[in-house]
């Protein structure tokens, strides 16, 4: 919820600059984002089909979780707009 509040607030001040910068993403750099969000889903889809324990899946998803966090907070709070759009470590 936050991560979409976000690039929502980013998009937003993106439009209202009078000189709104293009957004350059490299293919390294869209490969770690889809990269980035998939690992997210692995814990959930290896415990689903019993590929390990749900304890397992659980700790490994709280991990992801609190990276996901830490790169968030770091987004969000110490990157400008036209960086932060272009920064790998977010969600869709």
């Amino acid at each position: 919820m936050v991560e979409q509040h976000t690039a929502a607030r980013f998009a937003w001040l993106r439009q209202q600059s009078a000189d709104p910068a293009p957004v350059d993403e490299s293919t390294t750099n869209r490969l770690i984002f889809i990269a980035y969000n998939a690992i997210w889903w692995i814990p959930i889809v290896l415990a689903f089909t019993g590929l390990i324990d749900y304890r397992t899946a659980f700790i490994a998803f709280f991990a992801i979780t609190v990276i996901r966090a830490g790169a968030s907070v770091y987004r969000n709070n110490f990157l400008p707009p036209e960086k932060a759009e272009s920064f790998p470590f977010r969600s869709p």
